[in-house]
């Protein structure tokens, strides 16, 4: 590569390179039609968008979807479930029936509650960016967001900040990270979140991830494995065989005598 040449780098997605593993899938459904395929994907963007821009200020951390032959069920998990219920429960049963009207399908809406907003790295990159947008020092917001999620009991955060910082006239690049995040670490809990901020200077990008610790199997299935390789039986091949029995018959010249 030539001096002052610059490439872009291939990053991992952290949530899709875990996929299987230790994490699950936001939208579970299947289907083999290509045509069929592309319309139930552009309608769980649709139905995501209209989720996110309705519930804005209720701290939309994701969006599940499952689909079934007769339903789809769509899990919201929100930092302020008192506001996507509303009073007496009429905004989600408005939400619903938007959402009924967008799909054609009868629809079952589930809120639940994100416990430790401070731990969801969606929920800090909207919040980080919200502070961005109402002209907060980028350095402070960033800095408060990482001890508050160390105090919540992450053991490593990494926020960048990239766009134009403080109104300058070149966008840059700004990095704040506590802890270890390791990133290829296959069991490592790594939760990672996108957010902007829509600034008069432009569209200020704010990337998180948070390391909450290692997901280790089951010991009791670690134990049948264990039980497993004691059991294993190690058998020798027939040549092995022959070659241990010649070894152990004495050779003619072993047995002439040894001459004087």
């Amino acid at each position: 590569m030539r001096k002052g040449d610059r490439r872009m780098g291939q990053k991992t997605h952290p949530i899709g390179f875990r996929l299987g593993i230790i994490k699950d899938w936001h939208s579970k459904w299947y289907t083999h039609k290509p045509a069929e395929y592309r319309s139930l994907l552009q309608e769980d963007i649709q139905i995501r968008k209209v989720i996110t821009t309705k519930l804005r200020e209720a701290g939309i951390s994701r969006v599940e979807l499952e689909r079934g032959s007769q339903i789809l069920v769509v899990n919201i998990y929100s930092a302020r479930p008192g506001i996507v219920i509303g009073r007496g429960g009429q905004r989600v049963e408005e939400i619903r029936r938007s959402l009924e009207e967008l799909t054609g399908k009868r629809l079952r809406l589930n809120v639940q509650e994100v416990r430790q907003p401070e731990l969801d790295a969606q929920l800090v990159a909207f919040s980080v960016a919200e502070q961005l947008e109402r002209r907060i020092a980028f350095r402070r917001a960033m800095h408060q967001a990482a001890n508050r999620a160390m105090q919540a009991g992450a053991q490593g955060i990494k926020i960048i900040s990239s766009g134009r910082l403080g109104g300058v006239e070149i966008a840059r690049k700004e990095k704040v990270m506590q802890g270890r995040v390791p990133l290829h670490t296959l069991r490592a809990d790594i939760d990672y979140g996108l957010g902007e901020a829509l600034t008069s200077m432009g569209r200020i990008g704010v990337k998180v991830w948070i390391y909450k610790g290692d997901i280790l199997p089951d010991p009791k299935e670690l134990e049948g494995t264990e039980e497993e390789m004691r059991m294993i039986e190690v058998t020798v091949g027939a040549n092995d065989q022959q070659s241990e029995e010649t070894a152990d018959v004495p050779t003619e010249e072993s047995q002439a005598p040894e001459s004087a």
